[in-house]
């Protein structure tokens, strides 16, 4: 039978790996968009109305250093006198997209209609994301009720535009980026 100083040493011995760990970063990439555009919407057999919309995005997602980051995001769509679609969403965007720069993002996802005939299905969209967060979205949906919408979103990301932003560094420097600096790299 062992001592209890043995079981002791060894538990120590086994758990002192633990006590070491490497410099690191955990950085996520988050998102918090407004825009405002046109939407195209019909549901069962009404004609095509066509109405100014809303859009606000809040959402999280992997390490903004990673070529593409995945997340996901809800989304509110607040159709001008009809009611508001709100939906959830799985996004992949490209460094660039996430880094202020030119890129694409994609999202897929729910929504779910409480106004009017309610409606629940899918939908999605196509971001084209300029520098300093300006974004441009197409956006699409296909639900229960024959609900079909389709439009165009311009707006910018407030945290592309500050936390993330990487581009026009040398005339607006960002002092705490959330991606990893070359400088920061080439210290390793």
């Amino acid at each position: 039978m062992r001592s209890p100083i043995a079981s002791l040493l060894a538990l120590g011995s086994l758990l002192a790996p633990l006590a070491w760990s490497s410099p690191s970063r955990a950085d996520a990439s988050a998102w918090v968009f407004t825009g405002a555009g046109a939407v195209g919407w019909k549901q069962g057999d009404a004609d095509l109305v066509v109405d100014g919309a809303l859009s606000l995005d809040v959402g999280v997602g992997t390490t903004p250093d990673a070529p593409f980051i995945f997340g996901g995001l809800a989304r509110a769509t607040p159709i001008l006198g009809s009611g508001v679609d709100l939906a959830l969403l799985a996004r992949v965007a490209t460094r660039g997209f996430q880094a202020g720069q030119l890129g694409l993002a994609l999202d897929a996802g729910g929504y779910a209609r409480f106004w009017g005939e309610r409606s629940t299905g899918f939908t999605g969209a196509l971001t084209l994301g300029a520098p300093l967060g300006i974004s441009l979205s197409l956006q699409g949906s296909v639900g229960t009720g024959d609900a079909v919408a389709f439009g165009a979103v311009a707006g910018i990301d407030l945290l592309r535009l500050t936390v993330y932003r990487q581009a026009l560094l040398p005339v607006w420097p960002n002092p705490f980026p959330a991606q990893e600096r070359p400088q920061d790299v080439a210290r390793r």
